[in-house]
């Protein structure tokens, strides 16, 4: 691999959020190669156009179920009574902007599986007039229970790319289209407040759209059979 070829796949990687030490291992290089690309990569992001300011951010009620969360961190109603997830799968929108008064603003939403394969869907931006946020988001978050909650930032960044770097460790990459949807979120600096995995282990639940044979395979591979559980119909237990 080349300088620029080196420098490309860094940039790639960089922008799905992966750390440092990931993109190093991924690529084989030491990471001495990779953190001075890292750094000039965000320094060339900081000096270009800012993402409009947060306006909103969301995540679906039940987030934490089956997770362990740093105490030290005051996220809203980490455990909301009465609800609880029992799928892994959390919802996240953020919205930013408007630039100016009157403006229109632009979302992203995620679709995480905290539990096994990380984000399985994403929203790239998509741009609307303020007056219509609210139905939207009332849609997007249409198929969990409960209202959404309102969130900061920095519990979106975790949870989604800490699901990716959980999910990576797996054998699982994210949806495409978080390379386009990646840039509502902003990196995350610092080490993951999250523990993946339903009671920090890897549980796979089936998908309808899910090729559950391929997965297993991964999860047999990167973690041995003892090291996971499953959820699947019975037409897919062959594949077990």
């Amino acid at each position: 691999m080349n300088d620029a070829e080196l420098q490309a796949r860094v940039r790639e990687l960089h922008a799905e959020g992966a750390s440092t030490n990931h993109i190093a291992r991924v690529l084989g290089v030491p990471r001495g190669s990779v953190a001075p690309l890292v750094r000039a990569i965000d320094r060339e992001e900081r000096s270009g156009t800012a993402e409009p300011a947060v306006s909103g951010c969301w995540v679906s009620a039940g987030w934490s179920s089956g997770l362990t969360v740093d105490g030290a961190r005051d996220w809203p109603d980490r455990q909301r009574p009465g609800i609880e997830s029992t799928s892994g799968l959390v919802a996240v929108l953020v919205a930013r902007g408007p630039r100016r008064a009157g403006g229109d603003v632009s979302v992203s939403g995620y679709l995480v599986d905290t539990y096994c394969l990380g984000v399985k869907d994403a929203l790239p931006p998509r741009r609307m007039s303020e007056r219509r946020l609210p139905t939207f988001v009332d849609r997007y978050f249409g198929g969990f229970d409960g209202p959404p909650l309102l969130a900061p930032i920095e519990l979106a960044r975790h949870l989604v790319w800490g699901a990716v770097e959980y999910a990576r460790g797996l054998g699982f990459e994210p949806h495409p289209d978080l390379r386009r949807a990646g840039g509502h979120l902003g990196p995350l600096t610092d080490p993951c407040a999250i523990e993946f995995g339903r009671d920090g282990k890897p549980f796979y639940i089936q998908g309808p759209h899910d090729d559950a044979a391929r997965i297993m395979r991964t999860l047999e591979r990167t973690v041995g059979r003892d090291n996971y559980h499953f959820l699947m119909g019975a037409d897919s237990f062959d594949v077990a």
